[in-house]
């Protein structure tokens, strides 16, 4: 048996950069990963999906150039050479990965499954067949989320894919039915709809991105219709089976209307729930919440001392950026002996279907809902001077500002670059600075930034 310092479980986007910043403050670390190095993000995340949506924007733009005076004439789309290009880069990241772990001193990694023994024993089953059993005095669990798969009669024997399967397509689907209307699912249906696939989503709310505002989810919904996606909402799934040979058929049902929908491909969008069901947390103590996500005090810390969950794994904002602000609370806390707290951290995100979504702080129906004093501004990207220029007229920007304070208590960025342009907000937030410091700041021109003079000018005093 074997002593470390620090065990990491799972080699996601907390789990390598804390495992190779504890072994080069000194500490003897060992590193689990069952799969592969780099996690969610990297393999079957962020990396893949965006390199594709990068494709299917190009073979989107392409084909409307025409509207800027360039004729291209018809667009061809080579699928596998798509996915050539976006495995490639997958194995650029996952390699450099891998050799910054193989390169640090102190490091070891461990190819296998996890399982605790008892509170700070951990069994490796191998990926060669063997088993290691090692123990550390912290532990740190970063083993993710995977899709969730809804009780629909059927949808086990159908063959459905999920956001890892699909990567894995060597052919453009010719009818792509999503099963949810969020930000997985959204981006997936958009970025297959310009590959040419006939696209159907399917929302069980009454619109999609339903935690965001109305007129948000409204707008791009809108969008995505004129792309002639079918976009279906307050929907039940009944049934899902096998209709014909390499056809589906699912019965779905809409107030008192019951229709089919026949698919080539069904895509499960509907959810993620965490990989806990296989770490033996009942030999160690550790807390899970009634969904399975493990329970964290705001330091990160499991009612267990000494043993963290960093990342989707224990619940709240699922993102990679929050994951990685994990690691650096409990890297700075337990080695620098700081006290960070993942209490009123700022919570940035952004989707990126085309126009992409950016979002920061509260919505307007949370602030309503907060009873805030609070105002609202809205520019919509028709108005946008860089929007016009550069053919980017769909979308809008939102602002939500404290009516008292003048501070910006949030912001959805509906627009080419919406991630971009809402991360200035979020600066503007981080520094406390004012709508008013905003509307007569001096931008440069012209930029998709400068029409915060705009948006913050339709405030009135």
């Amino acid at each position: 048996m074997k002593h470390y310092d620090a065990i990491i479980i799972g080699a996601g986007q907390a789990g390598v950069p804390l495992a190779k910043k504890l072994a080069l403050a000194g500490k003897k670390t060992a590193l689990i990963e069952k799969r592969l190095v780099g996690g969610t993000c990297i393999n079957d995340g962020c990396t893949p999906t965006k390199a594709m949506i990068a494709s299917a924007k190009m073979a989107y733009l392409a084909g409307k150039s025409s509207e800027l005076g360039v004729e291209t004439g018809k667009v061809k789309v080579d699928f596998k050479k798509i996915i050539q290009r976006k495995n490639n880069i997958v194995k650029q990241f996952r390699t450099s990965t891998a050799e910054g772990i193989e390169k640090t001193k102190g490091l070891k990694l461990y190819m296998g499954e996890a399982r605790f023994s008892t509170e700070k024993e951990v069994t490796i089953a191998m990926s060669n067949g063997k088993e290691e059993v090692i123990t550390a005095d912290w532990i740190f669990i970063n083993t993710g989320a995977k899709t969730l798969i809804p009780e629909i009669d059927g949808i086990k024997e159908t063959g459905f894919l999920t956001s890892t399967t699909i990567l894995d397509l060597d052919k453009v689907p010719e009818h792509l039915v999503i099963v949810g209307g969020n930000y997985i699912g959204l981006e997936f249906g958009q970025m297959f709809s310009r590959f040419g696939s006939k696209v159907t989503i399917l929302e069980k709310s009454e619109t999609i991105l339903a935690k965001e505002d109305k007129d948000v989810s409204e707008m791009l919904t809108g969008i995505l219709t004129a792309e002639h996606i079918d976009v279906l909402t307050g929907v039940e799934i009944r049934k899902v089976k096998s209709h014909k040979k390499e056809e589906l058929e699912i019965e779905i049902k809409s107030g008192k209307s019951v229709k089919r929908i026949k698919a080539s491909h069904i895509l499960i969008a509907a959810g993620r729930i965490p990989q806990t069901e296989n770490l033996g947390l009942a030999n160690c103590g550790v807390k899970k919440d009634e969904k399975g996500y493990i329970v964290v005090n705001n330091k990160l810390e499991t009612n267990i001392k000494g043993i963290y969950a960093l990342g989707d794994v224990k619940g709240g904002p699922a993102f990679t950026h929050i994951a990685y602000n994990d690691y650096t609370i409990v890297y700075r806390n337990l080695i620098e002996g700081s006290d960070y707290s993942i209490t009123d951290r700022p919570l940035p995100y952004c989707m990126f279907t085309d126009p992409q979504l950016g979002r920061i702080g509260i919505s307007e129906k949370e602030a309503k809902a907060q009873k805030l004093n609070y105002k609202v501004a809205v520019l919509p990207m028709s108005l946008v001077a860089r929007g016009i220029e550069t053919n980017e007229t769909k979308g809008m920007m939102k602002a939500v500002v404290d009516a008292d304070t003048r501070k910006i208590l949030g912001a959805a960025i509906l627009a080419s670059e919406g991630g971009e342009i809402m991360s200035v907000l979020q600066m503007a937030m981080e520094g406390g600075i004012t709508y008013d410091n905003i509307r007569y700041c001096v931008f440069a021109h012209p930029t998709y930034s400068e029409s915060f003079n705009n948006l913050f000018m339709k405030m009135e005093d």
